[in-house]
C-alpha cells in the first residue's frame, strides 16, 4: 500500500473472501496475522499491530495475503516483487531516496522531442543504471523527454512490459524501484524529463491474482488482450482508486514528469466523469502541490480531438495524444507499402492532408475498418504539438511479423527524409531508440513465460495472428526463444559507422533547427500552408513525388523520388538552408523564379 491511502499499511481491499490474513516474513519466522474487516470490503491490521506492520513494510519485509485459507498471494498494490509476480511482495519506502532534483520544475511538451526506449533492450545490460549512462548522449542529441515502455512487474525476466500484472511494482530485472528513482534523478540532472508508459486497460495472462481479491475485471468484456478492467461496474470505485493512486505514485513518489496512457480506446467506461478526466485532474493536483509541470499523453485509435480539447470546450483536457496517421502517411510515402491499414494512405495527398489537418481519417471512410472514422481537429482548440508523431515506434516496428525497422527497406536517403518529415513537422516528434543512427537491429516481440502451457499458447497465438495477415509463418520469430530478445538489443557500434554517424549528425542538426525556429511548431495548426506538391509530369523528374509546406519563419521541401525535382519557392524568397539531407539540395533560378533542386529522395529546411 502506498502512502497516498490513509488506511494503515498492510490493509487490502478484498470484498470477495470472507477471511483475510496477512503473512509477514518468510521461512520459520514468518507469522500470520488475521486482519479485521472494515467498511467497503477493506481489511486492516488490528490497531494494536498497525505500527509494527508499518515498520516492517517500510524496512522491506516480505508479505502477502491468505484469502479463505488459500495463498499467500501478492499485494494488489505491491511496490516490489523481488522473486517474481507469483511470490511474496516486499515493502519499499519511496521517501528514503535523497532526491537531487530540487531545482527541476519540469519542461513543456510543446517544443520538445521525445525518445521512446525499452529498458531491457536499450543496452546489453538491460537495466535502469545502464540506461542512465546513456543520458548524456540523449542530452547531446537534444532530447527533451525519454518515454519508458512499461516497467511494472511482469511474468518472467524479459518482456515488452505490456503483460504487467502488478501496476505498483517496478520490474526487479531492471533494478527495481530504487534504481528507477536513480534513473529519474539522473535524467533531470541531464535536463531530460521522464514519461512513463502505463497500462490500465488490461492485465497480463500470468500472475494476475486481483480477481481473487475483488471485482477488478469484467468477465466477458474483452479488450483484445484479455478481460476489460472494471471501470464502471459494481465495485469499480475501488478499481479506479487503484489506478488513480498508481498514476499519482509515478508522478509524486518517482518524480515522473508525464504518463503515456496505453490504448485508452480500450477503456470500457460509461461514467459521466470519465477515468481520463479523473486522471487529468489528479495530474493537475500533483502539479499544484509539487511545483513541477506534469502532463498526460493518451494513445488512442479513435482520432477523437476531444481527448486533447480543453475541458471548458467539452474535452478531456489531456496535454497530448499519439497520432498514428502521420506515421502511416510517412511510411507509405517512403516505402510504398500499402497493405492492411496502410491502404488508404497510398492516397498521393495523404502527406499534405496530415500536415494540414493532423488526422488523415477525420470522418472519412476507412477501408481497413470498413466504416467512417475520426472527426476533424478544431485549430482553435487543439495545438499541433498536442499530437505526438513518429516515423518509428515500438508498436509500428514490434508488431510487424519480423520486427523489421524502416532501415530494412530504406537506404540512408530515405531514413534522412523520414527524419525531416518527423522533426520538421508542426507536431511533437517522438523517436524510437536507435532510429537516430539508422539502427538495423529489429525489435521483435519477445516473452519469457516460465509456464510451458502459456509459452506454447503465446507461440501459437503469434503465428495465428500473422497467418491471418498473410505472412509466412516460417518468418515469425518464436517469442519465447531467448535469441529473439537478443536480436532486439541495440547495437551501439552502428552509431559509429560512416552512415550511422552521418544520420546521427542530421538528427542533431534537425533538433537544433527545431529549437532555433519555433515557428515550425508553435502557434496553430492552420498556420501550416502546403505550398505545392504532387508528381512531376515532364522532364528528368518525370514521375517523381514531392511536397513542400511553410510555417512561420520556415519552409520544408521534401522530394520522395525516384528522380530529381525543382520545387518552386515563393516570390521574393530570401532565406537560407538550415538543414539538408543532401548537399545537392540547392536554390536555383528558373523561368518561373526561384526553386529548390531536390536530387531525388532528399529534403531541406529553409528559413523564410
Amino acid at each position: 500500500m502506498m502512502h497516498q491511502d490513509p488506511r494503515p499499511e498492510g490493509s487490502v481491499w478484498a470484498p470477495i473472501p470472507s477471511r483475510v490474513e496477512l503473512v509477514l516474513g518468510t521461512g520459520p519466522e514468518a507469522e500470520t496475522l488475521p486482519l479485521e474487516e472494515a467498511d467497503g470490503g477493506w481489511w486492516m491490521p488490528p490497531s494494536s499491530e498497525a505500527a509494527r506492520v508499518a515498520g516492517a513494510l517500510a524496512a522491506g519485509e516480505r508479505y502477502g495475503y491468505v484469502l479463505d485459507g488459500e495463498g499467500p498471494f501478492p499485494d494488489p498494490r505491491s511496490p516490489r516483487q523481488p522473486d517474481g509476480v507469483h511470490a511474496l511482495s516486499a515493502g519499499f519506502d519511496p521517501d528514503r531516496h535523497a532526491w537531487a532534483d530540487g531545482d527541476w520544475t519540469g519542461r513543456d511538451l510543446a517544443g520538445s522531442v521525445i525518445y521512446e526506449l525499452h529498458v531491457g533492450t536499450f543496452t546489453s545490460q538491460g537495466t535502469f543504471d545502464a540506461a542512465a549512462e546513456r543520458l548524456p548522449y540523449l542530452a547531446d542529441l537534444g532530447v527533451g523527454f525519454v518515454e519508458l515502455l512499461p516497467v511494472n512487474a511482469f511474468n518472467g525476466p524479459h518482456n515488452w512490459g505490456y503483460d504487467g500484472v502488478l501496476w505498483y511494482a517496478v520490474h526487479e530485472g531492471y533494478g527495481g524501484p530504487a534504481a528507477y528513482q536513480r534513473f529519474v534523478d539522473a535524467a533531470h540532472a541531464a535536463g531530460i524529463g521522464v514519461i512513463q508508459d502505463v497500462v490500465y486497460n488490461h492485465l497480463g495472462p500470468s500472475g494476475n491474482y486481483l480477481p481473487l481479491f475483488g471485482p477488478y475485471l469484467l468477465p466477458g468484456a474483452a479488450t483484445g488482450w484479455g478481460d476489460a478492467v472494471n471501470l464502471d461496474g459494481p465495485g469499480s470505485d475501488e478499481v479506479r482508486a487503484l489506478i488513480l493512486d498508481n498514476a499519482r505514485m509515478w508522478l509524486q513518489d518517482y518524480h515522473v514528469d508525464g504518463l503515456r496512457l496505453d490504448a485508452v480506446h480500450a477503456f470500457q467506461d460509461h461514467r459521466a466523469l470519465t477515468l481520463l478526466e479523473e486522471l487529468q485532474l489528479m495530474a493537475e493536483d500533483v502539479e499544484h502541490g509539487s511545483g513541477r509541470r506534469t502532463f498526460l499523453v493518451a494513445e488512442s485509435d479513435l482520432n477523437d480531438p476531444r481527448i486533447v480539447s480543453p475541458r471548458r470546450a467539452g474535452g478531456y483536457g489531456l496535454a497530448g495524444q499519439w497520432n498514428d496517421d502521420v506515421h502511416h502517411a510517412i511510411h507509405v510515402a517512403l516505402t510504398g507499402e500499402a497493405e492492411g491499414y496502410y491502404a488508404d494512405f497510398a492516397d498521393p495527398d495523404a502527406l499534405a492532408k496530415v500536415m494540414l489537418g493532423g488526422y488523415f481519417h477525420d470522418g472519412t471512410y476507412s477501408s481497413f475498418r470498413g466504416r467512417h472514422h475520426g472527426r476533424p481537429l478544431d485549430p482553435e482548440r487543439v495545438r499541433p504539438t498536442q499530437l505526438v508523431v513518429s516515423s518509428q515506434n515500438h508498436d509500428q516496428v514490434g508488431n510487424r511479423a519480423v520486427g523489421d525497422r524502416p532501415s530494412a527497406v530504406l537506404g540512408w536517403d530515405g531514413l534522412a527524409v523520414a527524419a525531416v518529415l518527423t522533426l520538421a513537422s508542426p507536431f511533437t516528434p517522438m523517436l524510437f531508440m536507435g532510429e537516430e543512427y539508422g539502427a538495423t537491429t529489429p525489435w521483435q516481440f519477445f516473452t519469457s513465460h516460465p509456464e510451458p502451457e502459456l509459452a506454447e499458447a503465446t507461440r501459437k497465438g503469434r503465428l495465428a495472428e500473422f497467418e491471418r495477415m498473410g505472412w509466412d509463418p516460417a518468418l515469425v520469430p518464436d517469442p519465447q526463444d531467448p535469441e529473439t530478445r537478443l536480436r532486439s538489443i541495440l547495437d551501439w557500434s552502428e552509431a559509429e559507422t560512416h552512415d550511422g554517424a552521418r544520420l546521427l549528425a542530421l538528427y542533431r542538426r534537425l533538433i537544433r533547427v527545431r529549437a532555433e525556429q519555433p515557428g515550425l511548431w508553435s502557434g496553430r495548426l492552420d498556420e501550416t500552408e502546403v505550398l505545392a506538391g504532387g508528381v512531376e509530369g515532364t522532364g528528368e523528374g518525370a514521375g517523381s513525388r514531392w511536397i513542400t509546406w511553410r510555417r512561420p519563419g520556415a519552409i520544408v521541401c521534401v522530394g520522395l523520388g525516384p528522380g530529381p525535382v525543382e520545387v518552386p519557392l515563393p516570390t521574393g524568397f530570401g532565406g537560407r538552408a538550415l538543414a539538408a539531407t543532401d548537399p545537392g539540395c540547392t536554390v536555383v533560378g528558373n523561368a518561373s523564379g526561384e526553386a529548390v533542386l531536390l536530387p531525388g529522395v532528399a529534403a531541406v529546411v529553409l528559413s523564410a
